[in-house]
């Protein structure tokens, strides 16, 4: 991350940092966020994150031991059920 220096009147950072407090934050985060959404955020780039955000908080998957089947299993238990388009 870069270093930004802000030149601010003492009154308005007074109050920001007090607002800031009061809301559980910091001043230096609220200037982030309002920068981050001021500069925008490219749409690809913003619907990858929420997809690499949501599989990261996701708990589904192949249980503990993992998959158990392969591709073929698959489709042997199909046809065994279902038959093959030339049996029909």
């Amino acid at each position: 991350m870069a270093n930004l220096t802000l030149v601010i009147d003492e009154d308005v950072l007074r109050r920001a940092r007090i607002k800031a407090l009061e809301q559980g934050t910091s001043v230096n985060a609220v200037v982030r966020s309002f920068i981050d959404e001021f500069a925008g955020e490219d749409e690809q780039m913003k619907a990858r994150r929420v997809i690499v955000e949501s599989a990261l908080k996701s708990t589904w998957g192949s249980g503990p031991g993992g998959r158990n089947w392969t591709r073929d299993d698959l489709y042997e238990e199909r046809f065994s059920r279902f038959g093959s388009k030339e049996n029909s």
